[in-house]
């Protein structure tokens, strides 16, 4: 009698779902530092954002920005092509293009945007599906602490950067955009912990 060798069936893995992380938190908090080591953990990539600023020799049109005028900035808001857009200290507009964003998620990528809490609220008006995390430090005294310890500005740029900071804590705590809260207060747990949010999110 000859027997049949068993046979098995490849298992199948069903493809993860393409994820808007929106990633907010006041300046000092880590936030950078968090989202990059996200990034290259799961594979995501960021939103690549229009701006009307003058493209430096180091950068490329459509790899590190769009680069456009100032005309044709204003056409795409009056478009709506924008999932968020705003003037940054009163020069430069910079935006996150909505059909960029969508074709990527509809690939099933992650895409990650690091943005103030205005443009969360915008973008999560557009894409109620996008998962909206705000960085906290583990207090407002090692907050003001590590904006210190940079040594980028001087006392009185310190104090004007935490008392903005503040406000912004405020605002995200009351605007309902967050879907989570997390506290940087180990750089790696912090890590780990926005890692298994978008792991659970995509499942």
């Amino acid at each position: 009698m000859t027997e049949t060798p068993a046979t098995t069936t490849p298992a199948t893995t069903t493809p993860a779902k393409g994820l808007l992380l929106v990633v907010s938190g006041p300046s000092g908090v880590g936030k950078t530092t968090i989202v990059h080591e996200v990034i290259r953990r799961l594979g995501g990539e960021f939103s690549i954002s229009a701006t009307t600023r003058a493209c430096t020799e180091r950068e490329r049109d459509g790899v590190d920005y769009h680069f456009v005028d100032q005309a044709t900035f204003q056409r795409w808001i009056d478009e709506g092509r924008f999932l968020e857009f705003a003037q940054v200290f009163g020069r430069s507009w910079y935006g996150t293009l909505r059909d960029q964003v969508e074709q990527a998620l509809g690939e099933g990528k992650l895409i990650v945007l690091d943005i103030d809490v205005q443009g969360a609220r915008d973008v999560k008006m557009r894409l109620p599906a996008a998962l909206g995390v705000f960085v906290l430090p583990p207090s407002e005294e090692t907050l003001l602490k590590r904006l210190r310890a940079r040594g980028r500005e001087d006392e009185t740029a310190i104090e004007r950067r935490f008392a903005e900071a503040q406000k912004e804590i405020s605002f995200a705590k009351s605007s309902g955009v967050y879907d989570a809260f997390l506290v940087n207060d180990d750089l790696e747990i912090a890590i780990d912990q926005l890692c298994d949010l978008v792991r659970t999110r995509r499942a």
